[in-house]
């Protein structure tokens, strides 16, 4: 199994990129190889300083450098020879089973599109984040921040890739569905809601349980939280710029400490061929590493193949 890492991408790349690497290699089973995509030349001479042997990776040499506030088509198109690049070429070839990077988000998006492409059948793919729950467990969310405006049969097969998610990578059976909404009857919302509950409410294809409203959201009403990726990416910034200011007052609460980022690491894009990982561009190393370790997970899953059979 390898896994593809792009160390040029993120607002302090390379180095957390390579510090969240060589954490990885005391997670990682050895049957795992980190592929490093970028300057090899920084990297090696990186590891030297850090006294880690160069042979615990493979390298993979880029020239560019996609920036974060370059167009993401034209970047791709103009940098063929980008970290981003040669990753998404590097999946396509299945040469790596998984792509990572902190660095543009669009251009990943863009990437999986154009590359890998999505699974025949889905509209939309879409990325998730990880809901903490009070009792404990984690729920997730999607989407967060690629589909700002979505149709409603767009939000009904985000219940389907967030159920196989939830149920084939964290191990929640028949994952509980809410459609977040102001309210939890079934007229409640605008015309999308209002149509996308529509769709949703007698299916057979997952368990929904209806609308849930976002003071339920760390509850154990849902397992996942369906909605488009305006209302989603409002949603995560502030439920991290809440535990910002909770960490600035010096508040140490075990369960609020669980809206870290850095435990999670990344989201996978759900609904393309193959995997494709996204971390925040602030990432710090021990994101980096968390999210090589859930990329193991994933392909482990066979994530993308189960998502294939239930579309086909």
């Amino acid at each position: 199994m390898k896994i593809g890492l792009d160390i040029m991408g993120g607002d302090f790349a390379p180095k957390n990129c390579l510090d969240g690497a060589i954490m990885a290699l005391e997670s990682l089973p050895s049957n795992v190889t980190i592929v490093l995509i970028g300057d090899s030349e920084k990297a090696k001479n990186y590891l030297k300083e850090k006294g880690v042997a160069e042979d615990k990776f493979e390298f993979i040499h880029a020239t560019d450098v996609i920036e974060m506030g370059e167009h993401p088509t034209k970047a791709l198109a103009q940098k063929p020879h980008s970290s981003i690049s040669i990753g998404f070429k590097l999946l396509k070839e299945n040469t790596i089973q998984c792509f990572g990077s902190g660095g543009n988000t669009g251009a990943m998006l863009v990437g999986s599109m154009f590359s890998v492409k999505a699974v025949p059948g889905v509209i939309r793919p879409c990325i998730t984040s990880l809901l903490p729950k009070e009792n404990g467990g984690f729920g997730i969310i999607l989407d967060v921040g690629t589909n700002a405006d979505c149709k409603p049969d767009v939000l009904y097969q985000f219940a389907i890739l967030g159920s196989i998610f939830a149920k084939e990578v964290y191990k929640i059976n028949n994952p509980k569905v809410g459609l977040l909404n102001i309210g939890e009857e079934p007229e409640k919302g605008n015309l999308v809601a209002q149509a996308a509950h529509s769709l949703m409410k007698d299916t057979k294809d997952f368990n929904f349980i209806g609308n849930i409203e976002g003071s339920e959201a760390f509850g154990d009403k849902a397992d996942v939280i369906v909605c488009e990726g305006f209302t989603g990416n409002v949603f995560l910034k502030t439920a991290e710029a809440f535990y910002s200011m909770i960490k600035k007052r010096d508040i140490n609460d075990s369960y609020f400490n669980q809206f870290n980022y850095e435990l999670y690491g990344g989201t996978p894009i759900l609904g393309v061929n193959s995997n494709v990982m996204i971390a925040h561009g602030k990432s710090s190393p021990l994101a980096f590493k968390n999210m090589l370790v859930l990329s193991k997970d994933i392909i482990e899953a066979n994530l993308n193949e189960k998502i294939k059979t239930v579309f086909q």
